[in-house]
Order: structure tokens, then sequence, then C-alpha cells
């Protein structure tokens, strides 16, 4: 595996994660009444490539899922995302 491609992923990861546990965060200061994430910042995690541990953590944790535009943009930037991955992928970049 290329050395590029090992970096990638394990940015994806880190981008994924940060991703799912801001969903976990924003919903435990929901339920105590405590300052909550900004849905700016959560959708901007969701843009930098983190759309696949967002989409997760709002399901995971039932958080946001009333919203149409949490349920439609997180899946739909995951598309977005495995598209340009792929697209690298089979370009030889990655």
């Amino acid at each position: 595996m290329k050395t590029i491609t090992i970096i990638v992923l394990g940015v994806l990861l880190v981008l994924n994660l940060i991703s799912f546990f801001l969903m976990r965060n924003d919903k435990q200061c929901a339920g105590k009444n405590r300052r909550r994430v900004p849905e700016k910042t959560l959708f901007l995690s969701a843009i930098l490539f983190g759309a696949l541990g967002g989409t997760l953590g709002m399901f995971v944790f039932r958080h946001k899922t009333k919203h149409w535009y949490f349920r439609v943009f997180f899946p739909l930037m995951l598309v977005v995302q495995a598209g340009i991955l792929i697209y690298l992928w089979s370009a030889g970049i990655l």
C-alpha cells in the first residue's frame, strides 16, 4: 500500500471520529441544557470528509434526525466524498 494511501486513511479516520464525537457531545449537551455545538460546526465537520462519522453519529445517538437538512445533507456528502475517493483510487493517485 502506498504511503499516501495510509496517510489519507489515517486522516479520514481522525476526521470521522471527530464528527462522530461532535454529534455525541452535542446530544449530551442538549440533554443537560448546556452550551451546544453550533450547527455550522457539525456541517463543517461533515464537509471536511467527516460525513461518515457524522451520519453514523446522527443515527447511533438519534440526534438531529428530525431535521430534514441533516438527514439529507450528511448522507449526500457521504456519497460525494466516496465518489471523490473512488475517483482518486481509480486514477492511481491513492
